[in-house]
């Protein structure tokens, strides 16, 4: 071959291949804690597509689509279910009604139909169904835990149920089980302030004069990115099939290193040193704790505060360690105990710079209570 017949050989124009759209996939619950940082995880390799009810998520990496998640059909025509359906590639649901105040039939009601909607999808579509649960699933709340904390039981139940939905419709996809979802590992942001933020502030300020636990029990929480790099790695990598737990496991850090990083946080930044809450065995708590808030002359700020740090612990509350698929093949990476507790710090941190006027008035007064609504 002569030099000028390969110079036109390799100087000739090739046909570009035909440009593929990116997979859909349809994510529930995009403007909640989890949804939003799913977003930021998903939207580099995935055309998103996000159903909204009332409130616009107003972010341009995602197109919305307005329906009911209760509602047949999401509310939509048959032609547009039709269409949807032939659209979507994957289907994450991650919607599901978390506030505890909300009425309990309500609560199973939106975390039951709203995944049997989902699911319906996921057939038509004949898409993979990827739904988010809670790791604490594995609590079977008792009669006694109804009657004190009808929210927190039904949540836990109605979560349990969509499982079985999810088993039930032997569709591909995965069961994602995640444990306490806390701020980003590097920043400590979270979209919304959990109830494991407001616990955490309030330890800092001191205002957590017992706290329900052991010292030697561990606290599985997790940070967001971490959980959501396992949902987005199942998710690219097309796993069809497993439940993952999406928990720190063994690295878990123990509830007397929470209060330790509290207490040490808090005189970093120039604040009183908290005493130690006193921690209850589990056992104890429906015994003496409980029995102690409906008859004490204790003010009722305090009262209301102990009775929610009692129903957090009837939510997450378990015989820990859990397992941890984090790690796994298709499944992020596994954090490491320090990980955990440097994260903690940055969520610590996260906390202060919202309560920062707050907390310049408790360093600028000498001062040996701290007030009791600060951190609320």
């Amino acid at each position: 071959m002569s030099r000028n017949t390969l110079r036109s050989t390799v100087l000739a124009p090739t046909p570009a291949p035909a440009p593929r759209d990116r997979p859909t996939v349809l994510l529930t619950g995009g403007s909640g804690v989890l949804g939003r940082a799913l977003i930021d995880e998903l939207h580099p390799d995935f055309d998103l597509l996000c159903l909204r009810r009332n409130r616009p998520l107003r972010d341009p990496r995602v197109r919305e689509l307005k329906g009911d998640l209760l509602a047949p059909r999401l509310g939509l025509s048959d032609l547009e279910w039709h269409q949807l359906a032939l659209e979507v590639d994957v289907v994450l649901h991650s919607a599901a009604e978390t506030n505890w105040r909300t009425r309990p039939e309500d609560i199973v009601r939106t975390n039951t139909l709203g995944t049997e909607t989902m699911l319906d999808l996921a057939a038509r579509a004949d898409a993979p169904m990827y739904l988010v649960s809670t790791a604490f699933v594995v609590n079977t709340p008792t009669t006694e835990d109804e009657e004190r904390f009808p929210g927190a039981a039904a949540y836990l139940v109605s979560k349990a149920a969509a499982e079985q939905l999810w088993r039930d419709a032997d569709l591909p996809g995965a069961l994602l089980r995640p444990s306490v979802v806390m701020g980003d590992s590097a920043t400590g942001r979270i979209a919304d302030e959990q109830g494991l933020t407001k616990a955490i502030g309030s330890m800092v300020l001191g205002q957590v004069p017992v706290l329900p636990g052991a010292p030697d029990a561990r606290v599985d929480m997790v940070p967001q990115d971490y959980v959501t790099q396992a949902i987005g790695d199942l998710v690219r990598g097309g796993v069809g099939n497993g439940e993952y737990w999406l928990t720190a496991g063994k690295e878990a850090i123990l509830l007397r290193e929470v209060a330790d990083v509290c207490a040490e946080f808090a005189v970093r930044h120039g604040l009183p040193e908290p005493d130690r809450p006193r921690l209850i065995p589990v056992e104890a708590v429906h015994r003496l704790l409980l029995p102690m808030l409906e008859g004490t002359a204790l003010p009722g700020s305090m009262r209301r505060r102990l009775r929610y740090y009692a129903e957090l612990l009837l939510v997450f509350q378990s015989e820990l360690p859990f397992d941890s698929s984090l790690g796994e093949p298709h499944c992020g990476v596994r954090p490491s105990h320090d990980d955990i507790r440097a994260a903690l710090v940055r969520n610590l941190e996260s906390w202060a710079e919202g309560q920062a006027g707050t907390l310049n008035r408790l360093r600028s007064r000498p001062i040996t209570t701290m007030p009791t609504e600060a951190a609320s």
